[in-house]
């Protein structure tokens, strides 16, 4: 595909804050020669899917306190706010304790499951980012070798001798920074996963825990009488 016609194209779909900033980049991006490609593409997979993830956790509750969220329910249970109370007041309208269990159950393949193939494909971006950029770097030296066994001291041949060198140290710089990034993202990724399981288990017990102190209750009152 020809490079000019990838950049009209881009260029075209972007934000006009932005085009300086693309201008500028365009020519060392393209030095970086076919692998830049494939690195582009693992950071527009690796970047909105890691920022997204982080967004969701947040909004489903990752950072809600339990216990909190537990005594604002209680205080109010027929008008939850936010979604650890909203799961609270679901989770209490089940009838017996089995339904309860399998209402979590689906919760956690529904709702949790999701997060957590987000965070494979995060690690498989952030481990090929520096293998692409590895292989850039052979190929750029190959291309650099190639270059010298031409010979000759010639304006073509130290055009591409500086071809290759340049893509090979370029492909490099690139891979690290999207591993290094997507490290970060990771890590602060994998924190709030962790932690919106832990919100998620310990309401699961808290609702557990009244459900049964409530059909305990219920026992005792319909013994007596």
């Amino acid at each position: 595909m020809d490079m000019e016609f990838i950049r009209l194209f881009v260029m075209r779909h972007l934000p006009d804050l932005a085009k300086p900033w693309v201008e500028q980049a365009w020519p060392i991006w393209i030095s970086g020669g076919w692998a830049m490609m494939p690195l582009a593409l693992t950071g527009l997979i690796m970047y909105p899917l890691g920022l997204s993830t982080m967004l969701q956790l947040v909004l489903q509750g990752a950072r809600t306190s339990p216990q909190r969220a537990w005594r604002n329910w209680q205080k109010r249970p027929g008008r939850p706010r936010g979604p650890v109370q909203r799961m609270i007041a679901e989770a209490m309208q089940c009838q017996t304790l089995h339904e309860m269990e399998a209402y979590f159950a689906l919760f956690q393949s529904g709702v949790i499951g999701p997060f957590t193939r987000n965070l494979q494909i995060m690690k498989v971006c952030v481990a090929t980012a520096p293998l692409l950029g590895l292989l850039g770097t052979v190929t750029g030296m190959l291309v650099t070798f190639n270059g010298l066994a031409r010979g000759g001291g010639g304006d073509q041949t130290m055009g591409i001798i500086s071809k290759g060198i340049s893509e090979a140290l370029i492909t490099t710089e690139t891979g690290l920074v999207l591993a290094l990034t997507g490290v970060f993202i990771q890590f602060f990724l994998v924190r709030q996963h962790q932690r919106f399981e832990v919100v998620v288990t310990h309401v699961e017990t808290l609702c557990m825990r009244e459900f049964q102190e409530r059909t305990g209750k219920t026992g005792k009152g319909e013994g007596q009488a």
